[in-house]
């Protein structure tokens, strides 16, 4: 399972949110890049940089940021929020991005989102599903779609899409431990050898999961459910799981 720590980004600052709430916002480095090459002198090799005031703003802001830790450090970066355009997307890859990750475009404008499909490969484009109730979230979790978590997934597996990001709101930031319930009701219900006579050429969904990582333990439990990756936020930042936590799990697991 890869370990993927999350950046999130507001005026170019680290911070954290609890529950997708911008009132709740703890800046913990002014320098994001400084903890990327934290991250990366730990052996960590990927990154999920967040883009809040672009979530916000409904276009893509703080592409410097991506362009910096990319162009410094060897991380893998997957980079969402406020992704709307043909323009965001570009920009978003030519300064660094190895994946993006669409959210509220996947249920706004399906068209677009399937576009990047197409034009990109599945490889790169990542469907952001975030949900309070089993129901996706959009616009930086300020708004709650009409529509249904797991079958949204399941329409976009059809299409082609393999990686699939899920947060929990509920659980984002809270410490409280991630929803494995979800996670293993996302899993069996995207599983291809049970729908495979029905959809030949659907692929097996890379679920990485994400929000409420609390300590080092859940990390076993989530790889042993079939979690791809997963997310690690507040967890890191509040030094409930250490980087040195993070090496061995990555050492003894590559």
């Amino acid at each position: 399972m890869r370990i993927i720590p999350a950046i999130d980004i507001i005026d170019g600052k680290c911070v954290r949110l609890s529950k997708g709430d911008y009132d709740t916002k703890k800046i913990y480095n002014e320098n994001p890049l400084e903890v990327a090459k934290e991250f990366e002198a730990h052996g960590i090799q990927y990154l999920h940089l967040v883009d809040l005031d672009g979530a916000k703003s409904k276009h893509i802001v703080n592409h410097k940021v991506l362009e910096q830790i990319a162009s410094q450090t060897n991380l893998k970066i997957d980079f969402g929020g406020g992704l709307k355009t043909d323009e965001d997307l570009r920009i978003a890859f030519e300064s660094g991005a190895k994946q993006i990750t669409g959210g509220s475009i996947a249920v706004k404008d399906p068209n677009t989102f399937l576009g990047w499909i197409e034009k990109h490969g599945s490889n790169k484009i990542i469907l952001g599903a975030d949900a309070m109730d089993e129901k996706v979230a959009v616009s930086g979790w300020l708004e709650e779609s009409k529509e249904e978590l797991i079958p949204f997934i399941q329409s976009y597996q059809k299409e082609g899409i393999q990686y699939v990001i899920c947060t929990d709101i509920s659980k984002d930031g809270m410490l409280e431990g991630p929803s494995f319930d979800l996670y293993k009701k996302i899993i069996a219900q995207t599983d291809v050898s049970l729908s495979a006579v029905k959809y030949q050429s659907v692929l097996q969904i890379k679920l990485v999961a994400s929000g409420g990582i609390s300590t080092f333990d859940e990390l076993p439990k989530l790889a042993e459910m079939g979690c791809e990756g997963t997310i690690i936020g507040k967890a890191i930042y509040e030094n409930r799981i250490s980087l040195k936590q993070l090496e061995s799990y990555i050492l003894s697991n590559g």
